[in-house]
């Protein structure tokens, strides 16, 4: 018996069932890898065709649908603030009784990892010179100061509250119903409150599954192609190593057979160990930037940042006045981060589920929204001062290639031998952290919500999302990557708002029988009190 039975069967379900979930399975992984494999053949023997299909859907779901991703991503902000404050703030994602399974210091390294990833390096000097040179909405001089200031006041935008909103609402729901509820970590779990167990079991069930296989897929290719990008451009600037498309394959391959190993080991072996380390790294990373840099400037850039991100926190989540006159800027910047955090949502929420054992809903809330938010920060000022500080026309020189903008501007500063070496080697294990993650995500959704899948299916997954990284890249590079991402995230936007319908529907009918019993034992304690006395 393979562990995902061993799992079902430990679920107490009777034999027929555990025949039919055993071949819904593999209907699902089946299904999955041929849809995904497809994908990937159609990039790799028709690069253009695949490329202006991407466009096409790019145009007119931001032309159409781009005030859907904006006012999706805002609600899931503000459900998840109301649920801090809320009646059910102090539910454990377990049993009553329970205890956080990870240390806080581990749990913040691997949803840091698994969250973050290869964007926050490739965009971390490249978005704010973005801005700097191209203000947003025009609201701002090229290369003046208040451009600076808003590169830093978008950057933060783009990576904070808004984008861990995703995380937060999707990852709690999956925890809820697995850690205290006991369904299967799956999608189509969340959905039993509202179209019934049969159902979720079923083939609506399986759909919503597929999807998020496929979002989650696509996802994660487009970050391990941004990272093949800036890991090849990386080793150019230091070693001379040609930017080809065959040196960015046997990037792919390497880092496949490293993440693979790390996924199979699991957790605490792999994943962990990766994670933390990971952590410590990028730490000394951002120590050694703030060390060679300009110090106040950085100071007064995050106070400023902070501030200005506070004041048009409302004003920029719902832009309605730039959906006709800057659609392009929003569809290449906000629209396009708000899909890339939900196509990642089903992925990452996963994975920050399975490791958030024993957290109240409060505790998960707040670890995952503002912890990161405050990261995401720090690092956008640190580095994206050190770009804007160099000028206009050296921001512009560095934005000739998005993928080399880090390195060309480290390059100005001491030291930059070390910071490039030591980049390299975080966007390489920032590369492996980020596909262990999913692969073993996607293990658990083909496993019917195994939380410990089996290593044939975590292999099987490893190699299939590194194929269509490759496909996407071999079809387009960047552009593709960004369009392939936007469509897939689409439909999932969909079912994160009926998660939310969900989940609270679960929620009261808790309280209501936590309540319900509560007021029965009072009074069943009132009444045998009352017979003792007589």
């Amino acid at each position: 018996m393979d562990d995902s039975m061993a799992f079902i069967n430990n679920r107490g379900v009777t034999m027929f069932e555990l025949i039919i979930e055993r071949i819904r399975n593999k209907v699902v992984f089946i299904l999955s890898i041929l849809i995904i494999s497809a994908t990937s053949l159609w990039g790799i023997f028709s690069p253009d065709s695949l490329g202006k299909m991407a466009s096409s859907a790019f145009g007119f779901l931001v032309t159409r649908f781009g005030w859907f991703y904006l006012l999706s991503v805002s609600i899931f902000l503000f459900f998840c603030i109301y649920l801090i404050f809320s009646p059910y703030r102090n539910l454990k994602l377990g049993q009553d009784e329970s205890k956080p399974q990870f240390s806080n210091f581990s749990w913040f390294a691997m949803l840091f990892s698994a969250g973050m990833a290869i964007g926050l390096i490739f965009w971390g000097v490249a978005e704010p010179l973005s801005h700097f040179i191209n203000p947003p909405y025009g609201l701002a001089e090229a290369g003046s100061q208040k451009a600076a200031e808003l590169s830093l006041r978008f950057s933060f935008f783009h990576w904070g509250l808004h984008a861990w909103a995703n995380y937060a609402l999707f990852g709690l729901a999956i925890a809820y119903f697995q850690l205290r509820k006991g369904y299967p970590g799956l999608v189509s779990s969340i959905f039993i409150p509202i179209i019934g167990e049969r159902h979720a079991k079923g083939i609506i069930g399986m759909l919503i599954d597929l999807l998020a296989i496929f979002a989650t897929v696509t996802g994660i290719a487009t970050d391990l192609g941004l990272g093949t990008l800036q890991i090849n451009s990386g080793l150019n600037m230091l070693y001379n190593v040609p930017e080809t498309r065959t040196v960015q394959v046997i990037i792919i391959l390497v880092a496949t057979v490293c993440f693979i190993t790390s996924a199979v080991k699991g957790l605490d072996k792999g994943i962990k160990k990766l994670s933390v380390f990971n952590l410590v790294l990028s730490i000394f990373l951002l120590v050694i930037a703030v060390v060679i840099g300009p110090q106040l400037e950085m100071a007064k850039g995050l106070i400023k940042g902070i501030q200005d991100y506070g004041l048009h926190f409302i004003g920029d989540g719902l832009p309605w006045f730039a959906l006709k006159d800057h659609s392009e800027w929003l569809g290449n910047w906000t629209i396009f981060y708000w899909a890339w955090w939900i196509a990642w949502t089903p992925f990452v929420g996963t994975f920050i589920a399975r490791i958030s054992w024993g957290r109240t809903i409060k505790e998960f809330i707040l670890g995952v929204l503002f912890i990161p938010t405050l990261g995401s920060m720090v690092w956008f000022c640190v580095f994206g001062v050190l770009g804007t500080h160099q000028g206009l026309e050296v921001a512009k020189t560095a934005l000739t290639s998005i993928p080399t903008a880090y390195f060309t501007i480290m390059d100005w500063y001491p030291l930059s031998g070390l910071i490039s070496f030591v980049t390299v080697l975080l966007l390489f294990i920032f590369f492996v952290t980020s596909a262990d993650s999913s692969t073993f995500v996607l293990g658990i959704y083909t496993s019917g919500g195994n939380p410990n899948p089996s290593t044939k299916k975590k292999v099987a997954w490893g190699v299939t999302q590194s194929f269509l990284a490759l496909a996407l890249l071999l079809a387009g590079g960047l552009e593709v990557l960004q369009t392939a991402n936007i469509v897939a995230a689409f439909p999932f936007a969909i079912i994160m708002l009926l998660s939310i319908v969900a989940l609270m529907k679960s929620l009261r009918e808790e309280v209501v029988t936590c309540t319900t019993k509560l007021k029965t034992n009072k009074l069943s304690s009132y009444y045998l009190t009352k017979k003792q006395d007589t």
